[in-house]
């Protein structure tokens, strides 16, 4: 979801960090990139079950919504740790914010273009012509970047693709502004279908299966806090405890898609988009431990840095990742 891509400019200027200081070795807040649904539904659980309890912690989740941007909300000490797609977050490391992502709870990515089969899409070729509506605040680099790789152009034209800037919803599908829209496999695609369409009427294209993917939903601190002890214990018990309820939470979908509700202050989530969620997210976090595979952030980077004259980043990040806390976490 791009609500969580937010702007890499929002990093702008944020050189100067000071350590969390809540003065509590037990206390810990977590910003969410996005507002209260499943897709962080092991953090809830963890909470509802009494994991984060059973670790000694004290653990405050604050939603996120379109006004919120997690990274200023890190470098501004509001929270000790905060969820990030990776494209975001090495965007703001390069741009002088030094976060670090201890733990990586989701393995695949839910990201992937929908696309009306009555346009004649049946292959990445095909988008030749085509309008997508592809999410900016950072998310449309892994779009241009595939586009890139692909050998298409994103300047429009017969032989290029004509790019709308895709807002927080699915009415340029619906409304045939676009051909193809980005949408998550455990949101916005439910969405299309929520609103009458059957997915025969559909093509998909997962970033996933096209090796173009991006690491989703990390979880990201300040360097220099890793730097001390208090701060680490707490995120090593944090990470574990999340983790737990990770598990908890994709063996026990419907369970979780409830105590997701119970804590959906806004009252606007429904039981049947939440479980129909749950049953996705938990396909993402399924595989993963919560520690951080080389070899998906090397692609991610890849994918980053392929993306045409304007890349995310402009060079391969150092530090920017750590299994200091998973190793420690998961023994």
């Amino acid at each position: 979801m791009k609500h969580f891509m937010m702007a890499a400019a929002l990093a702008a200027g944020m050189g100067g960090t000071t350590a969390f200081a809540d003065g509590h070795a037990n206390t810990v807040t977590l910003q969410l990139q996005w507002v209260t649904q499943a897709q962080f539904a092991g953090y809830y659980v963890a909470a509802d079950k009494g994991f984060y309890e059973e670790e000694g912690l004290d653990v405050t989740i604050l939603a996120g919504g379109p006004d919120i941007a997690p990274p200023q909300v890190l470098a501004g000490g509001g929270a000790d740790a905060m969820l990030n797609w990776m494209p975001s977050a090495l965007a703001a490391r390069e741009k002088g914010l030094p976060v670090v992502n201890i733990a990586q709870p989701f393995k695949s990515s839910g990201l992937m273009l929908t696309c009306w089969k009555d346009t004649g899409i049946s292959s990445v070729e095909d988008f030749k012509g085509k309008t997508i509506g592809v999410w900016f605040f950072g998310n449309e680099y892994p779009f241009l970047s595939w586009m890139s790789q692909a050998g298409i152009s994103t300047d429009g034209g017969d032989d290029g693709v004509t790019v709308l800037k895709q807002g927080f919803n699915v009415d340029p599908l619906l409304q045939r502004e676009a051909d193809c829209i980005s949408t998550m496999t455990y949101n916005e695609y439910g969405q299309v279908l929520d609103a009458g369409v059957n997915p025969d009427e559909l093509v998909t294209f997962k970033y996933e299966d096209q090796g173009v993917a991006t690491l989703e939903d990390g979880i990201y601190v300040l360097e220099d806090n890793l730097k001390d002890p208090v701060f680490e214990d707490k995120m090593v018990r944090f990470v574990r405890a999340s983790m737990k309820g990770w598990k908890y939470a994709e063996a026990n979908a419907e369970e979780a898609a409830g105590i997701v509700l119970d804590n959906d202050e806004t009252g606007a989530q429904t039981e049947a988009a939440q479980v129909r969620m749950m049953g996705e997210i938990a396909k993402l976090t399924a595989g993963s431990d919560g520690t951080l595979v080389e070899a998906d952030f090397d692609r991610t980077v890849a994918s980053l840095l392929a993306g045409g004259s304007d890349p995310v980043i402009t060079k391969k990040p150092e530090g920017a990742w750590t299994h200091q806390i998973t190793d420690k976490a998961l023994k």
